[in-house]
């Protein structure tokens, strides 16, 4: 960034998705620096790794590619709902990077009863994660997006999008590979095709959805991905599209997270 924009000022935040001491810590920081905050990115996440239990307690693809990034996001809420008083709509934003692997998700969505599935393949483990990254738009949609009360009362509006970014050439198969599973097997072929795109390239819909004007407010709380244009709504699961499900997810993380003292 600095190389294609040197005026810019770029900071490094340090935050190990794996110990959500570590995420709140993060969060507490920048609040302490910072006044305003207008986008922000859940980017960050682990691939089909094998089964592992975080310092926290929670699997790790589970609390890697959602808690950590539902414990940020909502310790950073309250700061951008304040920046959102009195600018144009769709000037604060939030984008959660998710799948088409959440396809690959349990039949029933979320398993509530025993979220860690350790008898599960790490493929459905991933997908339950990246349901759980659509599931939350949703939420935070219903909540602040703009139809949203808060929105409507004037105390906050933020565009929320759920982003597939495309087949990207990037490490984050790499621990999936030991599986030799048919999915990485497919991938590793598309890859040596150059049928993959490039992280630059894979950037491309989550940049559209956190700052493009072009963006228009029908597509607020919707799973994109980006295939013949950005922003373009497309194959999803029977679960990604439940709202029932959406609002257990969200009163079971918030029960949990309280619960573990991350929020007050």
């Amino acid at each position: 960034m600095k190389k294609l924009h040197p005026p810019s000022n770029v900071d490094l935040l340090e935050v190990d998705l794996m110990d959500l001491t570590s995420v709140a810590a993060a969060a507490k920081h920048f609040l302490s620096l910072e006044k305003y905050l207008h986008g922000l990115v859940n980017n960050a996440g682990i691939m089909a790794t094998p089964f592992g239990i975080t310092k926290d307690g929670h699997e790790a693809q589970w609390q890697t590619n959602y808690l950590a990034h539902w414990v940020l996001t909502e310790l950073l809420l309250p700061l951008m709902r304040h920046t959102s008083k009195g600018l144009p709509a769709g000037s604060v934003r939030i984008v959660n990077l998710t799948s088409t692997g959440h396809l690959g998700a349990p039949k029933c969505g979320i398993n509530f009863e025993n979220p860690a599935l350790e008898e599960s393949s790490p493929w459905a483990r991933y997908g339950q994660s990246k349901l759980a990254n659509i599931l939350h738009t949703k939420t935070l949609h219903e909540k602040y997006g703009p139809a949203s009360s808060s929105a409507v009362s004037g105390e906050g509006e933020i565009w929320v999008s759920a982003v597939h970014p495309g087949l990207v050439s990037t490490n984050l198969s790499k621990p999936a590979q030991e599986s030799g599973s048919v999915m990485i097997n497919l991938l590793l072929a598309l890859r040596g095709f150059g049928l993959m795109w490039s992280a630059d390239r894979g950037s491309w819909n989550s940049l559209f959805c956190a700052a493009s004007q072009d963006m228009k407010v029908e597509q607020c709380g919707k799973y994109l991905e980006i295939f013949r244009r950005f922003g373009e709504p497309w194959w999803q699961s029977g679960p990604s599209k439940d709202d029932m499900l959406a609002k257990t997810l969200d009163e079971w993380t918030r029960d949990a997270m309280k619960e573990e003292g991350w929020l007050q």
